[in-house]
């Protein structure tokens, strides 16, 4: 089989979530870089592989397919390697609800809201910040109530859904609030270290 392709930049919360993939499965893979935020706009053979212009898109063997969870699914389906999926119905379901919240509430608040305005804005919105660590604290709050027993989001074994939530994570405590709001969290917080010493974790990281 050809090595798969992933578009994308490294600075990206979820190329890094494709990329912490692959590299949990073992799968050799080629990064060609796209940056959606270069001045000149987004490369016009780009909207090829995702006709909606954001990152990541991935390609192997003449399949393409674009949206993060579609991706790491059919990685983890399409290789050999540890399975990162739950074998049982409500253990995917918990993987699926997991995701879904920090899609739907954790990411813009703790990478945009918090991480990003903090750190590349002259004048941060500080009113913005605020809003946006405390929705974080409802976030972290329900992880914790859904974390299974064990060393992992879902228990015993690493799955796609501690990929996920790791990079966003990561972005977040960039800042002292949200390293400060972390430490308030001691299940997730020793979730978050045993995440970082994954080797995974450490060759997706943005030099």
């Amino acid at each position: 089989m050809a090595k798969p392709v992933l578009y994308g930049a490294d600075y990206s919360v979820y190329v890094r979530i494709a990329r912490m993939t692959l590299e949990e499965k073992g799968v050799g893979y080629e990064l060609v870089p796209v940056d959606i935020f270069a001045p000149e706009g987004i490369p016009a053979w780009y909207l090829e592989h995702h006709p909606f212009g954001r990152i990541p898109a991935f390609e192997h063997d003449g399949f393409r397919l674009f949206e993060t969870n579609a991706i790491t699914h059919y990685v983890d389906e399409a290789f050999e390697g540890p399975v990162l999926q739950p074998i049982d119905a409500r253990g995917r379901a918990r993987k699926t609800q997991i995701a879904g919240m920090l899609d739907a509430y954790g990411y813009r608040a703790m990478v945009w809201d918090v991480a990003v305005e903090r750190l590349e804005k002259t004048t941060p919105d500080e009113d913005l910040i605020a809003a946006g660590l405390r929705q974080a604290e409802t976030v972290l709050k329900v992880l914790t109530s859904l974390k299974a027993n064990g060393p992992w989001l879902l228990g015993d074994r690493l799955t796609l859904v501690d990929l996920h939530a790791a990079p966003i994570i990561a972005y977040f405590v960039k800042v002292t609030e949200g390293r400060d709001l972390l430490e308030r969290f001691s299940d997730i917080q020793d979730w978050y270290s045993r995440v970082t010493e994954r080797p995974s974790f450490a060759r997706t990281e943005k030099a």
